[in-house]
């Protein structure tokens, strides 16, 4: 009993907004049919009008419902209003029978049509989420193994030489303490990743101040790389941005780690958020070496081999970071591109500002 409610469900939703879609378009068809009676008194302008406005109803609406719904009050209207004796029902009129078979088979037609394309464009999504997890679990494979050698390295250089210096002990220790940092931030990203699970109704957004969102993540980074100079920049009035912040803060402080590991030169950035549009934009701009422009493309899908990452140091790979910013950022709503400046690059995502409403 439970499936076939399900069932029926899946094949006949109902919605308040295809009800005002189909509304609409039958209420365009009435006055348009309207309109050509007074310019023509014949009576073969009707059933093509409400032909096409079935197709549409069918193509714009979810499911079997409406369109079928349509067809039955476009027949009734064809008969009952524009077609003689009019303000009369005729079963006797010839092809009467074929309307309603054609109006039917448009609405049947169309909405499966409608429902295939539907359930293609989600395979083709699904196969986007599942190559982008193939390619982090196979970034996170290479890239764990390195770290976690020189980490293992490193302690057991430490406890087998007791009679080592001070100073060389401070320089494996620090070494073993920056690789189990990089190591935390690919756990980190690994748990935003599950977080969001690929898919957008999954983040839990509220209205957030986007000045505040900077400050925190700018304080982290700087109590981390206090060399690098930082500056916020935000408007002077308040940006409320519909978001879940700690996955944002999760994206500026790979952009932020990026400037500094990936532009080698960096010494300076700015972290800036301003409105554009329906919009809120961040922006991290370094003054480092740039972006190699061969790895422009392949930027965001954690495909980069580390070779064709800036820093080459066989265990910071950039495209890991960065096509998680890309899953958050797309989880919102949202775009992300990356460009190179006349000095450093820059690293762009917008979100909107308004919270979209899914039926």
């Amino acid at each position: 009993m439970t499936s076939k409610r399900s069932l029926a469900a899946r094949l006949f939703p109902f919605s308040w907004k295809d009800l005002l879609v189909s509304a609409v378009i039958l209420s365009c068809a009435i006055g348009l049919c309207s309109l050509l009676r007074l310019a023509d008194s014949s009576d073969g302008f009707a059933s093509p009008v409400f032909v096409l406005a079935v197709l549409l109803i069918s193509r714009l609406t979810t499911g079997y419902l409406f369109g079928l719904i349509a067809s039955v009050l476009g027949v009734i209207c064809v008969n009952f209003v524009f077609t003689y004796p009019y303000w009369a029902v005729n079963f006797t009129i010839s092809g009467y029978p074929l309307t309603f078979l054609t109006f039917l088979m448009v609405s049947i037609i169309t909405g499966t049509l409608t429902a295939q394309a539907k359930q293609q464009e989600r395979l083709r999504a699904e196969n986007e989420k599942e190559k982008m997890r193939a390619n982090l679990l196979r970034s996170v494979s290479h890239d764990i193994r390195t770290p976690l050698t020189a980490i293992l390295g490193a302690t057991s250089a430490v406890l087998e030489n007791p009679e080592m210096s001070i100073e060389d002990r401070s320089i494996l220790l620090e070494d073993a303490r920056d690789d189990a940092q990089w190591l935390i931030r690919v756990v980190e990203n690994l748990l935003s990743i599950t977080r969001i699970g690929g898919d957008q109704t999954s983040i839990t957004k509220s209205p957030e101040a986007a000045e505040e969102v900077l400050g925190e993540t700018a304080q982290k980074f700087r109590r981390r790389f206090p060399q690098i100079a930082v500056s916020v920049s935000a408007p002077e009035e308040l940006l409320l941005v519909p978001m879940d912040p700690i996955l944002i803060a999760q994206v500026l402080s790979n952009l932020l780690e990026n400037a500094v590991l990936h532009g080698e030169t960096t010494t300076a950035i700015s972290l800036s958020v301003r409105k554009e549009d329906n919009f809120a934009c961040f922006s991290v701009r370094d003054n480092g070496r740039g972006i190699p422009p061969k790895a422009l493309p392949a930027l965001f899908d954690g495909s980069l081999k580390h070779s064709e990452t800036p820093a080459g140091d066989g265990k910071r790979n950039m495209g890991l970071g960065l096509s998680v910013c890309l899953a958050i950022v797309r989880a919102h709503g949202g775009t992300m591109e990356a460009r190179n400046l006349e000095t450093g690059a820059e690293f762009l995502f917008r979100l909107p500002l308004q919270e979209e409403v899914h039926p």
